[in-house]
């Protein structure tokens, strides 16, 4: 998955979450709403950031492992609000 379509994937559910929220009346509803709105833009920021380090460091073999490991995580994160929202509508 290319860069550009992380960032646009990220801020898609973004907007989406966020709009659920200022739409909702039902405090537990809004607050599920924004908690996945901040997970998606948090994952926006780092995907963001570790490009850039990965820009920087593109020939340094100790950051590249360090990048590798930032990537492994991001996608554990991603893996894991699968997870939860599988949990969630009972599909798991």
């Amino acid at each position: 998955m290319t860069l550009d379509s992380q960032l646009e994937l990220c801020a898609e559910h973004y907007k989406k979450w966020k709009a659920a929220a200022l739409e909702s009346k039902d405090p537990q509803e809004i607050r599920k709403a924004l908690d996945k709105a901040f997970f998606w833009i948090e994952l926006h920021s780092a995907f963001i950031a570790l490009n850039a380090v990965e820009q920087l460091n593109s020939k340094n073999p100790y950051a590249k492992n360090k990048i590798l490991i930032a990537k492994t995580t991001l996608s554990k994160k991603l893996a894991d609000y699968a997870s939860e929202i599988l949990n969630e509508i009972n599909l798991s």
